[in-house]
């Protein structure tokens, strides 16, 4: 029962703090204040109450709709809202009560944001690559012993980004990808990041030429959020997925 209910306090957790990114997502590229700024209707701009800002509940008691306005309202909002709390009860199932965990599930929460708005704006946010960078300083610092591996995420795919992106100057890569890289794989460290690049890059490339066929989408990659994807799940798994794909080549 304690550990349902610990499942539990992680998801609403997980509930509120997606309610705080979905405010990030609309905010940070319109460079708005995400801080002090009372949450409002994006139709009418109406200040919203408590009673409208449960996360979850409240766009499904009012049923997808502004109480002022009657505008209906993104399904974004929860969509994130649910992604993030069932992501921490997922770090939290796979990775233990860890301090590990918990810089796992405030990645993944970062990752979100940079997903959604790099997919709408085609840019990664600054500040967003900053905190996962922090959160990378923060690992290193808690696992010095193996402080090489980090070091060497840290410039294994940002290196190998940045060449691309000096060789086809500037065309075949976004900065904002390079530092996410970099971040990430200080967080992560070597080999995983190298597992999350593959990831994304094939996620990619399958999925993308299917969104050109299937809605229109034009050639412009918005390559965040497949690596993110793969970011996640090098979080989760890039041990286990390494020693599955290793096992392929070792011969007692």
């Amino acid at each position: 029962m304690e550990y349902i209910f610990f499942c539990g306090l992680l998801f609403l957790t997980g509930l509120a703090v997606g309610s705080f990114l979905n405010v990030c997502i609309y905010r940070i590229p319109a460079k708005e204040d995400i801080i002090f700024r009372r949450s409002h209707c994006t139709r009418c701009g109406s200040v919203l109450k408590w009673q409208e800002l449960i996360p979850l509940f409240s766009f499904l008691l009012q049923r997808g709709k502004c109480k002022t306005c009657k505008a209906p309202l993104s399904l974004q909002y929860p969509l994130v809202e649910l992604a993030n709390g069932l992501f921490y009860v997922w770090v939290f199932l796979v990775k233990g009560f860890t301090a590990e965990s918990l810089l796992f599930g405030l990645c993944g929460s970062a990752l979100l944001v940079i997903s959604v708005i790099d997919e709408r704006t085609c840019q990664i946010p600054f500040g967003l690559n900053s905190f996962i960078f922090c959160l990378g300083v923060v690992r290193l610092l808690t696992d010095l012993t193996h402080w090489r591996r980090y070091i060497i995420g840290f410039f294994s795919v940002s290196g190998f980004f940045y060449l691309i992106y000096v060789l086809t100057k500037k065309r075949g890569i976004g900065g904002g990808d390079i530092k996410l890289m970099a971040a990430a794989g200080l967080l992560l460290g070597a080999p995983d990041i190298i597992l999350a690049m593959v990831i994304g890059c094939v996620s990619g490339a399958v999925v993308h030429p299917l969104l050109m066929i299937k809605k229109g989408r034009n050639r412009v990659l918005a390559f965040g959020p497949y690596l993110a994807a793969g970011t996640a799940i090098s979080m989760l798994y890039g041990e286990k997925l390494l020693y599955w794909y290793l096992g392929f080549f070792y011969f007692k």
